[in-house]
């Protein structure tokens, strides 16, 4: 899952943005309304965690025109501002849910676990293929009934091909979906956290490489 933080107040997008990491998504950050914009007209997200009172151009304003624009990102406005009809006044110009600070963490990462499921093709609360099942929820993996030692990104990745249904996905396309802008697009990450994660689902092998084309659950 791939998730934009903007958050003007660095400790608390700093905070939101390592916890969120060590859940597994691949996590962004700004921290002004122009910047936000630029991220967005680049990036594909799943999830964008908007705060309201921004410098540059306010939280409201990139929310009406998210909304305005049909973008598939999920909106969760995290503000300070957290009266009943400041709720009703954030849901009305087009977000999806609105968390008031100050919050619990658990209840952050289930919000925007829950939006990730509406983004794009709505998914299943558990996701499985044959014997394997993940819980992202729970942070759960397991294989005919034995519970995998998964790293976050290992996790993700097999979270991102399980949600794809045995469509072929690029490697380029794991890089932008599971990691985060960061990431080197030269790296050989990719390719190594599949093959440890292939060590890790044992056999028979589930993860096909496609040749030119990238890989997928099941047979090519």
């Amino acid at each position: 899952m791939r998730v934009l933080v903007v958050e003007d107040f660095e400790p608390t997008a700093r905070a939101i943005v390592t916890g969120l990491r060590r859940e597994g998504m691949a996590v962004d950050v700004v921290y002004d309304g122009d910047e936000a914009l630029g991220h967005l007209a680049l990036t594909r997200y799943d999830v964008v965690v908007l705060d309201r009172d921004l410098p540059g151009v306010h939280g409201d304003e990139i929310c009406r025109r998210l909304a305005a624009g049909r973008s598939p990102s999920r909106i969760l406005m995290l503000t300070a501002a957290g009266s009943l009809t400041d709720r009703v006044d954030g849901l009305g110009m087009g977000a999806d849910d609105y968390l008031a600070k100050p919050f619990d963490f658990p209840e952050l990462t289930a919000r925007v676990r829950a939006l990730g499921r509406r983004a794009a093709v709505p998914l299943p609360p558990v996701l499985t293929h044959g014997d394997i099942r993940l819980d992202p929820g729970s942070r759960a993996a397991s294989r005919a009934g034995q519970r995998l030692a998964l790293s976050a990104k290992e996790f993700a990745l097999l979270e991102y091909l399980l949600a794809c249904a045995g469509r072929v996905v690029p490697a380029e396309e794991l890089l932008e979906r599971v990691w985060d802008e960061a990431a080197d697009p030269f790296t050989t990450a990719v390719k190594q956290t599949m093959r440890r994660l292939r060590a890790k689902l044992g056999d028979p092998p589930v993860i096909a490489t496609v040749r030119e084309g990238g890989y997928q659950i099941g047979e090519p």
